[in-house]
C-alpha cells in the first residue's frame, strides 16, 4: 500500500490482507468472533491496521449508524475538585468505550444549565450526563420525552423517573456525626451547601438524624450557609465562631466549605483539633498532608463517573430512554486527627 496514513480505508486494508471490506469491519468492531472469522484473519486484519495507523471515518460511521458517539456532560462548577475529578473519570470511561465527551459547566447558575443541554442537544450527541445545579427539572424532563438518554450524576430530583448515580450522603452524614457525638461533642455544627439540592438535603437529614438517635436537640443556629463554595465556608464559620456558646465540631458540606472554614479558624487563632474539630465531605489528596490531617467523607467519584457512563451507554444501544431508578453508591469515612476526643 503506497497510501499515506490519512487516506488510508477499510478497501485499503481488505486489499493489503486479501478479505472483504466486510470481514475487515467486523473484525475492527471487534466482532470477528460473533460472525465466524477465523483467528489467523482477525490478526492480519489488525497487523494492518496497526501497522498502516488505521482511523476509522467516524463521520462516515456517523452517517450510517445515526450515532455520533458523543456524550455531553453538565457539571455544576468545574472549579469545584469533586467536579473535576468526576469529569475526567467520565472522560476516561467514554474512551473506553469509543465515545467522546462535549463538556459545559453550569457555574452553578440553572440558566447556563439549560443553555448547556440545548447547545448539547443540537450538536446531536448520543445522550446526556448531567450534575443539575437542582433549581429546576423542566427542561430534563422534556429530554426525556425526547427519548434522549440521560442519565443524571450526584445531584437527581426524588419525584422523578430518571435514572441517577450519586453518593448515599445521608448515611454518610449521619456516620459522620454520629462519631463526633461518640468523641464527646455536642455542640456540632453543620455548614451547608445550596439549600435546594439534595445532596444537601440529605446530608442535613443524616445531621439531624444523629442528633436525634443521640437524644442532642437540634440548635437551629448550628446549620449555616447556602452554597458549596469557599467563600460562604469562610464566612459561615466566622459566624459560627462568634455565637455564644461557639459549636465545638463542625460538619462541612463540600472540600471548598471545609478550605473557607480552615481560613476562619487560622485568622481567630485557633488550632484543630483543639480548639475546635471538624469533618468534610470530599477526600483530596492534601487532606492527610494538612497541618492537622482532616477527617473526611470519601465519595466515590471515579466510580460514579464510570457507572454513569456505562449507565449512559446501556440506553444508547437499547436505543430508548431508560426511567429505571438510580444508584447510591457507599461513602468512606477517613478518621485522622482533626477530630478531638472530650471525653
Amino acid at each position: 500500500m503506497a497510501k499515506s496514513s490519512s487516506r488510508i480505508t477499510l478497501k485499503d486494508i481488505a486489499r493489503d490482507v486479501g478479505v472483504s471490506t466486510t470481514t475487515v469491519s467486523r473484525v475492527l468492531a471487534g466482532k470477528a468472533r460473533k460472525y465466524r472469522i477465523c483467528d489467523q484473519t482477525a490478526k492480519k486484519v489488525l497487523s494492518s491496521a496497526k501497522k498502516h495507523n488505521f482511523k476509522p471515518n467516524l463521520s462516515a460511521r456517523a452517517l450510517k449508524l445515526r450515532k455520533t458517539y458523543t456524550i455531553g456532560v453538565v457539571v455544576s462548577d468545574i472549579t469545584n475538585p469533586f467536579f473535576a475529578s468526576i469529569a475526567q473519570s467520565i472522560e476516561l470511561e467514554a474512551r473506553k468505550q469509543d465515545y467522546a465527551i462535549v463538556l459545559c459547566d453550569s457555574g452553578e447558575d440553572i440558566f447556563t444549565e439549560i443553555e448547556c443541554v440545548e447547545l448539547l442537544r443540537n450538536r446531536d450527541v448520543d445522550g446526556l450526563i448531567v450534575s443539575p445545579v437542582g433549581e429546576e427539572s423542566n427542561h430534563l424532563e422534556n429530554i426525556c420525552k425526547e427519548k434522549l438518554p440521560l442519565v443524571l450524576l450526584d445531584r437527581y430530583f426524588p419525584d422523578l423517573t430518571i435514572p441517577y448515580v450519586a453518593c448515599d450522603s445521608y448515611t454518610a452524614s449521619q456516620e459522620a456525626v454520629s462519631y463526633l457525638i461518640k468523641c464527646g461533642h455536642h455542640k456540632i455544627a453543620c455548614i451547608q451547601g445550596r439549600v435546594e439540592t439534595i445532596s444537601n438535603k440529605n446530608r442535613i437529614a443524616g445531621y439531624k438524624k444523629a442528633l436525634r438517635s443521640n437524644g442532642i436537640k437540634l440548635n437551629n443556629n448550628f446549620i449555616i450557609g447556602d452554597d458549596f463554595g469557599e467563600a460562604s465556608g469562610y464566612l459561615s464559620m466566622k459566624l459560627l465562631l462568634n455565637q455564644s456558646p461557639a459549636p465545638t465540631a463542625v460538619l462541612a458540606l463540600s472540600n471548598p466549605i471545609s478550605l473557607g472554614a480552615l481560613r476562619a479558624i487560622r485568622e481567630k487563632d485557633l488550632k484543630i483539633p483543639d480548639d475546635i474539630s471538624i469533618i468534610a465531605f470530599d477526600e483530596q489528596l492534601y487532606s492527610k498532608y494538612l497541618a492537622t490531617p482532616m477527617t473526611t467523607i470519601e465519595q466515590k467519584n471515579s466510580e460514579m463517573g464510570q457507572v454513569a457512563v456505562q449507565l449512559l451507554i446501556k440506553q444508547i444501544k437499547a436505543k430508548r430512554y431508560s426511567s429505571n431508578k438510580g444508584i447510591l453508591l457507599p461513602c468512606n469515612f477517613i478518621q485522622r486527627d482533626s477530630v478531638k476526643i472530650l471525653k
